[in-house]
Parts: structure tokens; C-alpha cells; sequence
């Protein structure tokens, strides 16, 4: 049986990254240190064949026996956790990529880096290749993430041609799906609780930047076929098809019924104005594309949101909810409850 390692692995990616792993036989090592994971994303896969530490990969990782793959998704990934987290950001992109990289090399193990269409910045070239440098500023509020995994990136190909670790490189775009924590920042999850509580919806600037939006079951199709394949340069892991996200929320409405209105913001600072993975060598190399349209995909988050009672529809931490299933106006009236609170 397989072992494979995942820092991070308590998180939205990562715990469903833990649940195809145990789906396709392995053993898996869960290393979090929940910072912005949950033991409520991997309750519902402990077993004999899951094993969770909650460990900082910033610090030593041990992990005894054999390793085949290291799965490497720890780090705040929205803006809201890595600017409240900036120094951590940079510790888990510089320290936690090193210690990860430097069991994969003891273990002998495949190494899979998880990084992020944000190596790009505010993109000059339109859709953006693996073979495109970016447009990143350094020391802007959001430079802690984008160096910390350009870091990650030029290590883990260090590590490759100095040291011969099998290692590769998914460049993550925009994600969403089950899991989601609500109140982190990002477009998706917050579009769809604004419009489940009947708030208005908060897009910034005037909605014309444009992102990619790929369910997270086809990323994490991706992924693994990257891991299982023998590239080690960049690959784009993200859906092509682009979109404003003015109409990402108009289309959030529509999959809600909702009655929420669309109200404008001021646009954070260097915020991309456009997003699209070029995927052409993705298809290629691992013959992957999204296959689940965004329609779909927030049908099926939607879904989920009406279904269970987690911090994923209510912005709360439960220990083990008695009731897991709520209506869709009772969803309703405890986001509303909360945001009534946060609001006082």
C-alpha cells in the first residue's frame, strides 16, 4: 500500500486531496496545523487508512516508515489569511517547502508542490503559460504569498537538479467547492453566503476583472495525475473558461433564487485584473481538462451549503453537529444571525 503525506491536508484542497489518496489505496499522513483547516473537513475519513498529526511543517516533520509522495498544499491561500498571517505565509513558502522537500529527498519519495496561478501577479500576457515570468510586486500587501511560492517554486527545482528529487509543480488556479470556509475573502464563497442570507452581494472595482473558476473535484483529478506522471516542470491546474465576476455573482443569484441585490466596493490593492490558465500542457502531458461547467459546480455547492450544518454554511465551529441536515430558510436566518453579530 502506498504512503502518501499531505501538509495541509486539513484544509479545503487538501482534505479532498486525503479522500481520493484513501479512494486510490493509500495510506495518508495528515499534517495541519489548523490554522485555517478543520477537523471537520477530515472526521468523516478517519479510519485505519488515515493518520492526522497536527503538526507546523515550519518546524522538523517526522514521519516514520516509508513515504512514496509528499503532497505539499500547507499555506494561508486567501487574501484574508495571508494578510493577517504575512510572516507565516513566507515561513510556510520558504521553511515548510524545505522540510517537506527534505523528507520527500530522504524518503525517496515523488514530491508535489502546490502553487498558484499568483506566481503570475496582475498577468501582461493573456492567458497565462507556464512559460510566462509574471507581473508581481514584492512588496505589495499581497507579495507575502506570491514570493513565498515563487520561493517554493525556484526550490522545488533546486531540490530537482542538485539533489535529484522526483519532484513537479501544479500552478492552481481559482478553485472552489464543498468545504470552503465562508468568510475567507474569496469570490465563490462569499458570493454564495451573501446570497443564501440574502445580502447583498459585495463585488469590488466595477466586476470587470475576470478569474477562472474549476471545481474542486477536477483539480483534484489534476493533481493526481500529475503526481502519477513523470513531468517535473509547471503544469496549469484551472478551468479556461473566464468569466467577470460581476456575472460570477449574477450567476450565484440565479443557482440561489436569491433577492440579493449586487452593490460595488473599492478594489483591493493590485488586484489582478484578469485570470485564464493556458491548460494546452496539461492536455498534453496528462491528457486532464475540467470536465464539471461552473453552473454545475455551484449547483452542487449549493447543494452542499443547503445541506449540512458545518462551519462551511454557518461561519461557526461545531464539534460534532447532532443535526446535520437544515432547511434552506433556517441556513438563511443563522447567516443572517451571524452576520448581524459580526456586524455589533
Amino acid at each position: 500500500m502506498p504512503t502518501s503525506v499531505v501538509t495541509g491536508g486539513a484544509g479545503f484542497l487538501g482534505s479532498h486531496l486525503c479522500e481520493r489518496l484513501i479512494s486510490e489505496g493509500h495510506q495518508v499522513i495528515c499534517v495541519d496545523n489548523l490554522d485555517t483547516g478543520s477537523l471537520q473537513n477530515i472526521e468523516h475519513i478517519r479510519g485505519d487508512h488515515f493518520d492526522f498529526r497536527n503538526l507546523d511543517c515550519t518546524e522538523f516533520i517526522d514521519v516514520p516508515g516509508k513515504v512514496d509522495y509528499v503532497f505539499h498544499l500547507a499555506s494561508p491561500a486567501s487574501p484574508i489569511d495571508y494578510l493577517r498571517l504575512p510572516l507565516h505565509t513566507l515561513k510556510v513558502g520558504s521553511y515548510g517547502t524545505h522540510n517537506a522537500l527534505g523528507m520527500a529527498k530522504f524518503k525517496r519519495a515523488r514530491f508535489l508542490l502546490a502553487s498558484t496561478s499568483e506566481v503570475y501577479g496582475d498577468p501582461l500576457v493573456h492567458p497565462q503559460p507556464e512559460s510566462y515570468w509574471g507581473n508581481v510586486n514584492p512588496i505589495g500587501p499581497r507579495g507575502v504569498y506570491d514570493e513565498a511560492k515563487r520561493y517554493a517554486e525556484a526550490m522545488v527545482m533546486a531540490y530537482h537538479r542538485q539533489q535529484g528529487v522526483d519532484t513537479c509543480i501544479a500552478r492552481i488556479f481559482n478553485t472552489y467547492g464543498p468545504r470552503m470556509r465562508p468568510n475567507d475573502g474569496r469570490a465563490v464563497p462569499t458570493f454564495m453566503r451573501q446570497a443564501i442570507a440574502g445580502k447583498p452581494l459585495t463585488v469590488f472595482g466595477d466586476g470587470s476583472q475576470t478569474r477562472s473558476f474549476c471545481y474542486v473535484d477536477d483539480l483534484i483529478e489534476g493533481l493526481w495525475r500529475l503526481a502519477s506522471s513523470a513531468e517535473h516542470t509547471p503544469v496549469n491546474i484551472g478551468n479556461p473558461s473566464e468569466m467577470s465576476l460581476l456575472d460570477l455573482a449574477k450567476e450565484i443569484v440565479d443557482v440561489t433564487a436569491s433577492k440579493s441585490q449586487i452593490v460595488f466596493s473599492a478594489l483591493p490593492i493590485d488586484d489582478p485584473k484578469i485570470r485564464r490558465p493556458d491548460i494546452a500542457k496539461a492536455k498534453r502531458l496528462l491528457q486532464w481538462e475540467p470536465k464539471v461547467s461552473l453552473r454545475k459546480g455551484l449547483e452542487r455547492l449549493y447543494a452542499y451549503e443547503r445541506e449540512w450544518v458545518s462551519h462551511s454554511v454557518t461561519g461557526l465551529e461545531y464539534e460534532k453537529p447532532t443535526v446535520q441536515t437544515l432547511p434552506a430558510e433556517a441556513a438563511a436566518q443563522i447567516l443572517a444571525e451571524d452576520d448581524a453579530l459580526a456586524s455589533d
